[in-house]
């Protein structure tokens, strides 16, 4: 049961992540790369802190370098993902950031040795197909925004990664507090150094922070790093992959993007994958059943 509970939390930071893009777009009309990213963790690092103040006790030196070490890993992939924002457009960013599908069992693979599974592989293979028809238009060129997008999936692979190993043993919710403490103080720091802090602050930029950092980041990363205590790191990359599914739902119903089929395409695909992903122990099951039945 606390299984499903960690996928369907997963599952909803999915479709909170997937209506990040539009709020970051609509944020880099008004704000830059450091403004957003400071505004979002100052929110989440206060809202989390007043809700869970009681979790404060348990930040012991474990929880410290490890949450240290997540907020470092979070504050880059987030700095060059929102930076690739600039130069490239949303859809290719969401596309590029999500091949950590597969850059994930391959860090578990230099790290841990840990082989790869043949419906790992598969799942991965359709849900980064999936992705790039329900997100790739026009032209395929690399430019410096899909580059930087391209680093930001290798960084936001290694949280996924070095969150579901740390969770096992911390409190999630602790490790959560110092990850986006951390985030905070290196926002603020870069922000500072580069001479942008703010003396004037519009509605549109307060909500655009608001939404960031109270939903895409305190609600989101709560259920992310909860549910990862119950989830593998592969299926867990492949359950938030579905937030560029939910990135383009959001693009339809608020943006008013027209659905094509690539779209329709892409969102089938990515389905497909979880579902192989999911299914995965059962085929087993299924096929050890198979042995036993002709041993006999």
């Amino acid at each position: 049961m606390k299984k499903y509970i960690g996928e369907i939390l997963l599952f909803i930071t999915a479709i909170i992540w997937g209506s990040g893009y539009i709020g970051m777009a609509i944020g880099l009309e008004h704000l830059t790369v450091f403004q957003i990213m400071a505004g979002r963790f100052i929110v989440a690092s206060i809202l989390l802190t007043l809700i869970f103040w009681k979790k404060l006790k348990l930040i012991s030196k474990s929880v410290l370098w490890k949450g240290a070490i997540l907020g470092g890993i979070l504050f880059t992939a987030f700095t060059v993902q929102t930076m690739g924002l600039v130069y490239t457009t949303p859809s290719k960013n969401a596309f590029l950031t999500a091949i950590n599908v597969i850059i994930v069992p391959v860090i578990a693979y230099i790290i841990y040795k840990r082989k790869f599974d043949r419906f790992e592989i598969l799942a991965a293979v359709l849900a980064v197909v999936g992705i790039g028809f329900l997100s790739l238009q026009g032209s395929m060129t690399i430019n410096v925004g899909d580059f930087l997008s391209v680093l930001s999936a290798i960084g936001f692979a290694f949280d996924i990664f070095y969150t579901n190993v740390f969770v096992k043993t911390e409190d999630a919710l602790a490790l959560t507090i110092v990850q986006l403490l951390t985030a905070s103080i290196l926002s603020i720091s870069a922000a500072i150094l580069l001479g942008e802090v703010p003396t004037t602050i519009s509605t549109v930029e307060i909500s655009v922070i608001f939404y960031l950092g109270v939903f895409c980041t305190t609600i989101a990363y709560v259920c992310q790093n909860i549910g990862m205590q119950y989830a593998n790191p592969t299926k867990s990359a492949l359950l938030l992959s579905t937030e560029a599914l939910f990135g383009t739902i959001f693009s339809v119903m608020i943006l008013h993007e027209i659905l094509t089929g690539r779209m329709i395409i892409g969102g089938i695909l990515i389905l497909v994958a979880i579902l192989v992903a999911e299914l995965k122990p059962r085929f087993r099951h299924q096929k050890s059943l198979e042995g036993k039945v002709h041993g006999q």
